[in-house]
């Protein structure tokens, strides 16, 4: 059980550092395509990112209402955030 904690930690704190280069380089980047492949990947990594947090905090702590409501907000707004970021990405990709 630790060792999935540990591992859960460790992919959040990577797509929190993947989530803030890529909205750096967004940010930074003057061709639109570029830039709209740099947001599209910060969406996807925020997804992955809210995701790893619902799943912490459904199955990792002790069960309450709030913890439950809250995860379950975490994990839709992370998946609405990976497939807006994945349909971006291959939209940005196709031109």
């Amino acid at each position: 059980m630790q060792t999935i904690q540990t591992i859960l930690f460790a992919l959040l704190v990577v797509t929190l550092v993947m989530s803030v280069y890529y909205s750096f380089r967004s940010r930074k980047q003057i061709d639109p395509k570029l830039r709209g492949i740099y947001s599209s990947r910060t969406n996807i990594m925020m997804g992955l990112m809210l995701i790893i947090i619902a799943i912490t905090q459904l199955f990792f702590f002790t069960d309450s209402n709030t913890r439950r409501v809250f995860g379950v907000i975490c994990f839709l707004l992370g998946a609405f955030n990976l497939f807006a970021g994945l349909r971006n990405h291959s939209h940005f990709n196709r031109q």
